[in-house]
């Protein structure tokens, strides 16, 4: 990720829209060594798909994945990684979106043009931001489909931290209304139990619940929104600075999460929580053992103090707004063109992805500590950059200040 004019050392960029003919990602700075396959993937890519309440599009996706450069004979070669995810639905609608979605001049502009807006998407800004007459050329990159390409990104991230022993699990901590009680989440060997539950949510109770709230909402025709938690452990000390605003972690952190469709609020640790109470109760106490080393009582602040790791589980939370788009129109809009009064209209659409939004955090915290993790260690291959992190703890233990 790049913040503010901050370099990063591990970036990514992606290309494609919802109906074309595929998204595609290029993620540069992985280091050469990195044993890899499509399978890794696609397994991540299969993990986003999950979840109750989805729409049908995401039981025919298929997410065909095929690396265009970065890797061969299984490892990456230091090089940018290039990955192409076919959009299966281009394939099997070709007359339709092969001309709809089409690059070339001969076959526009659309005979038929959106030009009722839907309110709590980008069409309405994003025409008038680009001077567009047709909503779908707004519409087609603003979809969540791209996220995608973000988890095919962050699968390579996820698989480069493990070398350091980083594991990051996502769980859903609330459902529209439904919430897990208080304490409750995944350890470091969970994340195959919370991708059981339908609604990604560890605690089984709760689970039934949001399950019901998903069947109320689809029988109305409505949307839900929710809360997300991700929990990165195995995290060093050390990610992140206190010394420019741009290199704090935290605040990386919230920019990648901020970034995801339909995501209004990102806190770290018990952020919006510890705004209402008094300092004596807001903060972590330091402790230390001869067996431990330092550790912190709480997890109030998230792991991250000063916009530095602590060494202690890095807890991200976001939050997901219901989805705009309706299986019972309801939401007042206008045309564009006639200016005529209308309802937003209907279209095949999610009651809820807050157990997708989570999968795509996760990899989105992972793309994010990857580059903190490559800038503070550095490495032109995987072992170079182990044996530095494992450096650079030695040296930490051996330190006037310890572990």
């Amino acid at each position: 990720m790049t913040t503010g004019s901050f370099a990063a050392v591990i970036r990514f960029l992606t290309a494609g829209e919802s109906h074309g003919p595929a998204l595609v990602v290029v993620l540069e700075g992985v280091p050469a060594g990195l044993e890899l396959s499509t399978a890794d993937i696609a397994g991540e890519l299969a993990r986003r798909r999950l979840g109750f309440g989805r729409g049908p599009r995401m039981r025919f996706e298929e997410d065909v994945v095929e690396f265009l450069g970065g890797v061969r004979h299984g490892r990456t070669l230091g090089s940018p990684i290039a990955v192409q995810i076919a959009n299966t639905e281009w394939t099997r609608n070709p007359e339709k979106w092969g001309t709809e979605m089409s690059p070339a001049a001969e076959d526009g502009p659309t005979v038929a043009p959106l030009t009722q807006v839907r309110p709590g998407h980008a069409d309405l800004a994003g025409m008038q931001k680009y001077g567009f007459t047709d909503a779908r050329d707004v519409l087609e990159r603003a979809s969540a489909r791209e996220t995608a390409a973000r988890v095919a990104a962050g699968a390579v991230a996820k698989k480069l931290l493990a070398k350091l022993g980083v594991r990051i699990v996502s769980h859903v901590v609330q459902l529209g209304p439904v919430r897990v009680p208080a304490g409750v989440r995944p350890g470091p060997e969970d994340l195959d139990r919370v991708d059981e539950s339908e609604v990604r949510c560890i605690d089984a109770t709760a689970a039934d619940e949001m399950i019901k709230e998903i069947r109320s909402a689809a029988k109305d025709g409505d949307s839900l929104g929710g809360i997300i938690e991700v929990v990165a452990y195995g995290v060093p000390v050390g990610l992140g600075s206190h010394v420019h605003w741009d290199r704090k972690l935290d605040s990386a952190l919230a920019r990648s999460v901020m970034s995801i469709q339909a995501v209004k609020g990102v806190e770290i640790g018990d952020g919006f929580e510890v705004a209402g109470r008094r300092g004596s109760d807001a903060h972590d106490a330091v402790t230390w053992s001869q067996d431990d080393g330092y550790r912190r009582s709480s997890s109030l602040a998230g792991g991250v103090e000063g916009g530095i790791s602590t060494g202690e589980p890095l807890v991200v939370r976001a939050a997901m707004k219901p989805l705009a788009t309706l299986n019972r129109p309801t939401l007042a809009t206008v045309d564009v063109l006639s200016k005529e009064a209308g309802v937003s209209f209907k279209e095949r659409t999610d009651v809820t992805a807050v157990p997708a939004c989570g999968v795509v955090a996760e990899h989105m915290v992972a793309l994010t500590l990857v580059d903190e993790v490559a800038r503070k260690f550095g490495g032109d291959s995987v072992d170079e950059l182990v044996r530095n992190h494992q450096g650079f703890l030695d040296a930490l233990a051996q330190g006037p200040v310890g572990v």
